[in-house]
């Protein structure tokens, strides 16, 4: 089902922009432009956004601090003011009284800080301001890192300060008599946008329209690449185009804008390798597709967990699951172009010979993971011992794709996507293989490492569920594992690791945090294997899980429902899968 607003709901646009303002903290998700660098946050003077309470509300800034973002850098690497503030005429600070996605307001409407273009920031008086009329000239202070302190003045109605953020983080300072029109094509913009957002249950619309903004803010341009629109993770430290998160992104944006759908997915599948490895990342400096090109700080955080992989003697590729062809049946869902998808299909035709050919590394018919970035997981305790691992999820996913293509290659021709049977034959050898897995003494799909069986229970072994053919044994034991309080049924499931491993932790990214894409992948599961109730349940319970959390965060605890402590906020596949299932939800009972 399409999300997209019908003529009706169009003039609905200023509506849900201010749905989402009531989001916008400064804190958790900044103030920013789509296709922007440019970050606005508040400065809070013990803390930032894990400071805030249980849902509570921080007192009004009254400072703020700009920050660009950078692939591989963080924020405070990237700092461009420390401070900006605006004061009344007597030197006292004007809080923060509003936030809205176009503008941000002092002092109850005094003065306002727009977008000038995507890397300036204007601010002045709006045109109806509030406040004392004969208050006199307000003050902008600015603080750059160094310790400089600037200032201008706001004299009249019509007077601006623009502050232009140069490259190299730099910052000019201009007079400007155009805050009104800037003001103006900022709203057009995020307007313009939100008259893209899907429509669906009221209960759900508020948290929709959040998740919206997230796509919107997280659109950057991508150097080097012409002039095309890359839907981030995060302007905060995931500045690229991870391949699976460009598949989950896709399936959020095909509710409101295909074309930006399918540009996601041009960008994961423009840069295969020879022998047709898609790498991991794309981003502003190049492509991720070897260990050889892993950042420092990646390599740095290796060593420290004492990883084999830190120092391969040789290069590892790096890649992602393969749900290229899943995601691309999505986004077809909502509007078909036969002619592009043939062009997709040969892509993703040869990515998935790679994995047979390029990543069987014992030859035994089954392709492991030679690194744990390739599944996505990184910390995932399936990943504790030698590599390579054989995992259920790779194996389910290639029993997927090859399905997928079978049958999207009936429908757009063999010559792009190849032969249908012969995938179909793929697909079942390939099943047969995982089924090996399958440990029937502890009732799960269990993953080895360089050939030894991992004890682990993690969220892997649900993923062949997503083949839709496993044994009713089989399924049945998933089942009674999603049901148990002791395992998967924790408060707010499912997490990624069984609340009785030994490994579990509910903080700790892949190894106990509930993630929004796991969980959207088992719903997927379910239904293909005939579990329609059971994955609406599921379905509603992740939906709800997003609105509890307050926001799409990175990860959740799943004893608390909240944010976990360091999970990044605004988290682009988690915005988009709370849009895809809450459209999949608000549909018409068939």
């Amino acid at each position: 089902m399409s999300g997209r607003p019908d003529a009706a709901s169009r003039i609905d646009a200023a509506q849900l922009a201010d749905l989402a303002g009531a989001h916008l903290d400064l804190a958790r998700a900044p103030f920013t432009l789509p296709r922007s660098r440019v970050l606005v946050f508040r400065v809070d003077r013990e803390s930032a956004a894990d400071a805030l309470g249980e849902g509570g509300a921080p007192a009004p800034a009254t400072a703020l601090r700009v920050h660009t973002s950078e692939y591989e850098r963080g924020l405070d690497e990237c700092r461009v003011l420390d401070e900006l503030v605006v004061r009344d005429a007597s030197g006292a600070p004007l809080p923060v009284t509003r936030v809205l996605p176009q503008a941000i307001e002092f002092g109850g409407g005094a003065a306002t800080l727009a977008f000038a273009g995507t890397a300036a920031l204007t601010i002045g008086r709006p045109a109806d301001a509030g406040g004392e009329p004969d208050a006199g000239p307000l003050l902008v202070e600015w603080l750059r890192p160094d310790g400089v302190r600037e200032r201008g003045e706001l004299a009249g109605p019509t007077a601006a300060v623009r502050l232009v953020i140069e490259p190299g983080r730099g910052v000019r300072a201009e007079a400007s008599a155009a805050h009104a029109a800037e003001c103006a094509a900022s709203e057009a913009s995020w307007l313009d946008w939100f008259a893209k957002c899907p429509v669906v249950r009221p209960e759900l619309q508020p948290m929709a329209a959040f998740c919206w903004w997230v796509l919107g803010a997280n659109v950057v341009e991508l150097p080097g690449l012409g002039a095309v629109r890359g839907v981030v993770p995060s302007k905060i430290g995931y500045v690229g185009v991870w391949q699976w998160d460009a598949y989950f992104i896709a399936l959020g944006l095909r509710h409101g804008d295909p074309a930006l759908a399918r540009e996601q997915l041009e960008i994961a599948f423009r840069f295969p390798s020879a022998d047709g490895q898609l790498p991991d990342v794309v981003h502003e400096e190049g492509v991720l597709a070897t260990s050889d090109d892993l950042p420092q700080a990646d390599r740095d955080r290796l060593r420290r967990a004492g990883s084999d992989i830190a120092d391969p003697d040789a290069p590892v590729p790096l890649t992602k699951p393969p749900l290229a062809a899943w995601a691309l049946a999505k986004v077809l869902e909502a509007e078909d172009r036969p002619e592009w998808a043939r062009e997709q299909l040969a892509v993703i035709r040869r990515s998935q010979d790679w994995w047979f050919a390029g990543s069987d590394l014992d030859g035994d018919g089954l392709p492991e993971y030679g690194h744990p970035y390739s599944s996505g997981l990184d910390d995932s305790p399936i990943f504790d011992g030698p590599l390579p691992t054989t995992a259920p999820d790779l194996g389910a996913y290639l029993v997927l794709q090859d399905l997928e293509l079978a049958r999207l290659a009936e429908r757009y021709g063999a010559d792009a996507a190849g032969d249908p049977r012969a995938h179909r034959d793929r697909a079942a050898a390939t099943m047969g293989r995982l089924l090996e897995l399958w440990d029937p003494e502890s009732g799960r799909f269990t993953a080895r490492a360089a050939g030894e069986r991992v004890a682990s229970d993690a969220i892997v072994g649900f993923m062949p569920l997503l083949t839709g053919e496993l044994p009713a044994p089989v399924l049945a034991a998933l089942e009674a594992a999603l049901a148990d309080p002791a395992r998967y049924a924790t408060p707010w499931a499912v997490p990624t690791v069984s609340a009785a491993d030994p490994d579990f932790s509910p903080e700790r990214m892949w190894r106990g945090p509930v993630w929004v894409n796991t969980n959207r992948l088992i719903v997927e599961g379910l239904q293909r294997s005939g579990r329609p109730e059971l994955a609406r349940e599921l379905a509603e319970r992740t939906a709800a899980l997003v609105v509890h959390g307050g926001g799409p965060h990175e990860y959740f605890n799943p004893e608390t429902g909240r944010k976990a402590r360091t999970a990044t906020t605004a988290f682009g596949w988690s915005a988009a899968l709370f849009l895809d299932l809450a459209v999949e939800l608000s549909a018409p009972a068939s």
